[in-house]
């Protein structure tokens, strides 16, 4: 999708360090993290929202859990823990309609996300 921010990105027309990346997914910091480690990770083919999964979403969400599973420990958070969210839809809080799972740690965090 030719407006898509996140498109742009896996096109790579707007820099940003991939963290991770391979043939499914990529992952980066997100430019307004509310914790200190804020980790988007999306997938390369523009899928708007997890309602717009189809048959391979099974395959395409576990590569995503899987990736944030590598970076926490990368990123020596996993011990302590982190939070992991999909935003689905305008009432989900969902911004960007692009699939993206968000990786939130590296301090404890409340109920609402934010750190304590």
């Amino acid at each position: 999708m030719s407006d898509c921010i996140f498109c742009k990105i896996v096109n790579k027309e707007i820099p940003v360090e991939f963290l991770y990346e391979d043939d499914l997914v990529v992952a980066f910091r997100d430019a307004k993290p509310i914790a200190p480690i804020h980790i988007l990770i999306i997938p390369k083919k523009h899928i708007e929202s997890i309602t717009d999964l189809e048959a391979d979403g099974e395959a395409l969400t576990g590569r995503m859990v899987m990736t944030a599973k590598k970076l926490a420990e990368k990123m020596q958070i996993a011990q302590n823990g982190y939070k992991l969210l999909f935003r689905v839809g305008r009432h989900g809080g969902q911004e960007v309609p692009h699939i993206h799972l968000h990786m939130i740690g590296g301090a404890p965090l409340s109920e609402n996300i934010r750190p304590i």
